[in-house]
């Protein structure tokens, strides 16, 4: 049964179709919610209330996304509720992570030390750098952690991460930008301070 069908039952009531639904997306959806979290308890009460809201919604669902697009959504809106309590300072303007802004005092060494990220993703593939990259994320705030996430991991266009966070497309770049900026010039201090030396 493809997904247009169990989402016809689901929508008629059938429990075990929403079910099987959810068993499709859960593990990619748990894990995008972990990261946005940064912790495995608001991780599963964002799971939990994501779940139940889509029980409700099930009928509003049009299916002109898919399936796993819609739940997240759910998701994301259900994480922006919980962190939206939670008060994060902002991060620095773009310029001030760029070589000759002044802002770390040796302008110099401060290009040596950032190192070249064109593609983040790639760096997940190794245990100790996913690690240090999943502490790096979590260290975010949160518009820019969900931004990142949605851009990077979930390898979704700029269009698609503005419709989801609902922002203007130059937004949703200018909040990728910044939290790729601010993601380098983090891991570039933890890996100078672990090897004692700049990575490139």
């Amino acid at each position: 049964m493809d997904e247009k069908q169990l989402v016809a039952l689901a929508r008629s009531g059938d429990f075990d179709a929403f079910a099987r639904l959810i068993e499709a997306n859960k593990q990619k959806m748990y894990g995008l919610v972990r990261r946005l979290a940064g912790n495995e308890q608001d991780a599963e009460d964002i799971m939990q209330e994501s779940f139940l809201k889509a029980i409700d919604k099930i009928d509003q669902f049009r299916g002109e996304a898919a399936f796993g697009t819609w739940l997240s959504s759910i998701a994301l809106n259900e994480a922006r509720a919980l962190y939206s309590k939670k008060r994060q300072s902002d991060l620095k303007p773009i310029e001030e992570y760029l070589p000759g802004s002044g802002s770390h005092g040796d302008d110099h060494q401060d290009s040596l030390r950032l190192f070249d990220w064109q593609y983040p993703h790639k760096m997940m593939e190794s245990a100790e750098l996913k690690s240090a990259v999943d502490e790096a994320i979590a260290e975010l705030p949160y518009m820019y952690r969900e931004a990142f996430l949605l851009r990077y991991i979930e390898e979704l266009p700029v269009r698609e991460v503005a419709e989801l966070t609902n922002q203007s497309v130059a937004s949703a770049k200018s909040r990728i930008l910044r939290a790729r900026l601010a993601l380098r010039d983090r891991l570039s201090q933890v890996f100078e301070d672990r090897y004692g030396k700049k990575v490139s």
